[in-house]
């Protein structure tokens, strides 16, 4: 159902990106061995080239309902465990980390995008489907992770390093975890969808709350693309509370705050101890104001495919330029300095209308 996708989304966002991001200050010799292995690259061909030493995670929402309890389930109204039997997902998010391991970007890809979909096998094995356009979040459908991933590196011609699965039981604790969520809005919300009133100005959420405001998006009619504007927003609140509580500085706090979660996540059977005590080292320094957010570049949010129904589609230029800065670890912000003589201040140049997670709604206008 639409209410369940904006759960996948955030879920993705709070858990998979706080998870990578987080790693630094955690000791992982035990957390390593509560991760569920999937093996995702095995069968797949004639990938892109690696170009440098940045990683790439592809996070993915699934919509399992396993971990929730009846009354979850009940108050959420997602539907029983059996509805999402065999797992789907539209929720993806491209999360880059420096090679330096300072800066991270976190790409929203929007599930209608219109891509072409490799030929693959059908999912009873019976025969050969061949190339054909479709939405994205049908590749994982037809053909799971490995699906999806070679979709997404055929569109953007970036490799994929690693692939973070995560259902979304987890949410209300890392919420809860965290002694709940700040947000914002400045307009009264009431979504009869999401079952979500909210007046306007800020408000602390807990986890069932922070739930049905995550799945809102009817209220202001700008659909997906305003709720996933809004659930940038809220990854931002996640990690400002994580680092300003001290929760991700304190071991303590910090097990709790997986204990919440890590019963969710599913990651790459190439993945070992020893490659994420490594990035854990190499992490120390990265904060909210080096993670920045945004959403792939869009011509038409709003368009239609012969034979595929309605579609998102990039903006080519933009999209490919975005998709070329991260795969070479190119800055997305651009600063122009002004000359000596100059007495204006230098100039701000930010194409992907990107944001960082230390940016807060919520704050009071300077």
């Amino acid at each position: 159902m639409k209410s369940s996708r904006a759960i996948r989304i955030i879920t993705s966002l709070s858990v998979g990106v706080v998870l990578i991001a987080s790693l630094s200050w955690l000791g992982l010799g035990q957390v390593s061995g509560q991760i569920s292995r999937i093996d995702v690259f095995g069968s797949l061909k004639d990938r892109p080239e690696k170009t440098s030493r940045a990683l790439n995670y592809l996070v993915v929402g699934s919509d399992t309902r396993e971990g929730l309890t009846k009354a979850q389930i009940k108050a959420l109204r997602v539907g029983s465990t059996a509805v999402a039997a065999g797992g789907r997902s539209d929720t993806m998010l491209l999360v880059h980390i420096s090679k330096a391991r300072d800066a991270a970007f976190i790409v929203s890809i929007p599930r209608d995008t219109l891509v072409t979909i490799p030929a693959h096998r059908s999912q009873d094995g019976t025969r050969d489907i061949p190339a054909r356009p479709g939405k994205i979040n049908a590749a994982f459908a037809f053909g799971g992770a490995p699906l999806l991933i070679q979709t997404i590196e055929d569109k953007t011609n970036l490799k994929i390093d690693h692939y973070v699965e995560v259902s979304f039981a987890g949410f209300t604790g890392v919420v809860d975890a965290l002694g709940g969520i700040e947000v914002c809005s400045k307009v009264a919300i009431n979504d009869p969808k999401s079952h979500f009133v909210m007046a306007a100005g800020t408000h602390v959420l807990d986890g069932i709350e922070a739930l049905k405001y995550v799945r809102t998006r009817d209220f202001d009619g700008r659909g997906d693309i305003g709720r996933m504007e809004r659930q940038q927003q809220f990854v931002g609140a996640v990690l400002r509370k994580a680092t300003s509580s001290g929760v991700l500085l304190n071991p303590i706090k910090l097990t709790r705050f997986y204990n919440a979660t890590i019963s969710t996540v599913k990651m790459d059977s190439s993945v070992n101890k020893n490659d994420l005590l490594t990035l854990a080292k190499q992490m120390r320094n990265l904060s909210s104001s080096s993670v920045r957010t945004l959403t792939v570049p869009l011509s038409d949010p709003n368009g239609s495919y012969p034979g595929v129904g309605s579609v998102v589609i990039w903006d080519e230029e933009l999209s490919t330029d975005l998709w070329t800065r991260i795969r070479g670890d190119e800055v997305l912000v651009e600063t122009i300095k002004p000359t000596a003589k100059a007495t204006t201040n230098a100039v701000i140049i930010d194409k992907f209308k990107s944001k960082t997670a230390a940016d807060n709604p919520c704050a009071p206008a300077k």
